[in-house]
């Protein structure tokens, strides 16, 4: 999940938890509107920890070389 789905999921969360104001039986449109703004913030939050790291390693462009030389063989 990226950062663009989590945005919105939280958004479509918010509308159903706040705005809307329809009832369907055996359905409460307010807790559903709860759940989509956990799993947005948790998907936003996931995204950030995971993909955050990856973008600051920093490479320097030098390649090192160990040799390791024996004056006898085994």
């Amino acid at each position: 999940m990226g950062i663009g789905v989590s945005v919105f999921l939280l958004a479509v969360g918010a509308i159903l938890a706040f705005a809307v104001d329809y009832t369907i039986s055996g359905l409460d449109i307010h807790v559903v509107g709860y759940i989509l703004m956990v799993a947005g913030a948790l998907g936003l939050l996931m995204t950030t920890l995971i993909f955050g790291r990856r973008d600051r390693v920093a490479t320097t462009g030098v390649t090192t070389e160990e040799r390791i030389v024996r004056d006898r063989p085994l």
